[in-house]
């Protein structure tokens, strides 16, 4: 069981992602992101594919987002998952502007991943959120 990261530290957190790939060996690689695609952290995988995956999920997770205003009327999205020809990607949403995305063996059990995914969300949401971005302001105003 994964314990919570102590409070009086800025963590690196590929080490839940590390944890996350050791409780289940069939995850190939995962990333920490933000929701606009930007990696927080990765295990597994180098840091072009890291950067690609976090791009990737993004776009779908917002895809994923959209389809539940439509059709929930929320945009409430737990799991989005993506079966390939040898791989299954996971994505679920980890906290305040955070995504984890998790690249799977084609026969990986899609219930334990998921399982695996809640449990590590939920033990460290907190630690997990990230800070929306400041909004442009600057003496560049194109307008004038």
């Amino acid at each position: 069981m994964l314990s919570p990261v102590p409070s009086n530290k800025n963590p690196d957190l590929a080490w839940l992602l590390k944890g996350l790939a050791q409780e289940v060996p069939a995850i190939r690689g995962s990333v920490l992101l933000s929701s606009d695609g930007l990696v927080k952290a990765a295990h597994g995988l180098d840091r072009d594919s890291s950067e690609y995956l976090a791009a990737l999920a993004s776009g779908l997770f917002s895809m994923a987002r959209s389809a539940s205003d439509k059709f929930d009327g929320a945009s409430e999205v737990r799991q989005v998952v993506t079966e390939l020809k040898s791989s299954r990607l996971f994505l679920a949403w980890a906290g305040h502007n955070s995504v984890i995305a998790v690249l799977a063996g084609g026969d990986a059990d899609p219930g334990v991943v998921g399982f695996e995914m809640a449990r590590l969300i939920k033990a460290v949401r907190p630690f997990l959120h990230t800070a929306p971005r400041p909004s442009a302001t600057g003496s560049g105003d194109r307008n004038r």
